[in-house]
């Protein structure tokens, strides 16, 4: 099947998955998605989550209900969204993504909640553990914060006449700081100087790109976030405007025009979700259910992109690279 066509399938079931929800009979059980990002750009991972549903026996739509809400990026909307799948009562909650973990983790301490999440699960309070979390909460940790001193690696690899490299941060999302901490001190043992370019807007974007060219930054780490993700098609255009070569945290950007991507495979932190999900619909508790750590980590390159900045990808990286894009 065509990509196009699967996507437009998918595209539509997703606007009627909350239709769906509310035909089940009251015996069905209902699970309360929580999603930071858009329908549209999570296409992929939400049939990752019903793989991993049915890995476990459930199917939506004949055993199983899912309760859908998207804050589209916009990290202000997610109390009310996560308020409104409590007061409905779920069974379970899946929050994807720290803003979304936290505000689902305010509103109660007894609904089960499964996360994925790149925070510390520990070092934040989300769990007391990685093998024994306590409490109603946990999921699936793709702790990106220590996948930045790779993408440092790998950008003074592809530019290694820069001695500045940016780093893009969403202020508003909680892993913002630990981030920044980490690529500083990444940048430092290779002898490089950092520039922190923080952008919680459209217009913020724009800004800070041009803050980085007169810094002279010979690079740009975009970190993971759902509102770059939103805003993914900007970022690419000014990458390519000022000739700057970025790094990215998903396949997708890489394969949508980003010059690389580092970073877990979100699919699979998906369907491990709905693994867990399936086994606390069928008694487990999350207090019994070790946190997981990502396991597949993907390396690729966009050589269309590289040329259009003229820049010759290092062997080396090309023969690390899961995928290569030419």
């Amino acid at each position: 099947m065509r990509r196009r066509k699967f996507i437009t399938l998918i595209g539509g079931a997703a606007a009627a998955w909350p239709l769906a929800a509310r035909a089940q009979s009251p015996a069905t059980p209902v699970v309360g998605f929580l999603n930071t990002q858009s329908s549209v750009v999570a296409t992929s991972m939400v049939a990752g989550f019903l793989r991993g549903l049915k890995q476990t026996g459930f199917a939506e739509g004949e055993n199983i209900a899912v309760e859908y809400r998207w804050a589209d990026g916009q990290y202000d909307r997610l109390a009310n969204l996560a308020a409104d799948l409590v007061n409905r009562r779920v069974a379970v909650i899946v929050a994807a993504y720290a803003p979304a973990v936290l505000a689902a983790k305010s509103l109660t301490s007894t609904i089960p909640i499964v996360f994925i999440s790149g925070l510390d699960p520990v070092a934040s309070g989300l769990v007391t553990s990685l093998n024994r979390p306590a409490w109603n909460l946990t999921g699936i940790s793709n702790y990106n914060v220590a996948l930045v001193a790779k993408r440092i690696e790998l950008m003074h690899q592809v530019a290694p006449q820069a001695s500045i490299i940016a780093l893009m941060v969403n202020p508003t999302t909680a892993t913002a700081q630990s981030m920044e901490a980490e690529e500083t001190r990444a940048a430092r043992a290779l002898g490089l100087h950092v520039v922190v370019v923080r952008a919680g807007t459209e217009s913020a974007i724009d800004s800070g790109f041009a803050s980085l060219v007169q810094q002279h930054a010979g690079g740009l780490i975009v970190a993971g976030d759902s509102f770059f993700r939103s805003r993914f098609e900007q970022i690419a255009k000014l990458a390519a405007r000022y000739k700057v070569p970025a790094i990215f945290g998903r396949r997708e950007d890489a394969i949508a025009g980003g010059l690389m991507s580092y970073g877990t495979d979100d699919v699979d932190l998906y369907r491990q979700a709905g693994i867990y999900t399936g086994k606390i619909l069928k008694g487990a508790k999350p207090a019994d259910l070790p946190v997981e750590e990502a396991t597949k980590i993907e390396l690729v390159v966009n050589l269309k992109t590289a040329q259009t900045l003229g820049i010759e990808m290092p062997t080396s990286i090309l023969l690390r690279a899961d995928e290569v894009i030419e």
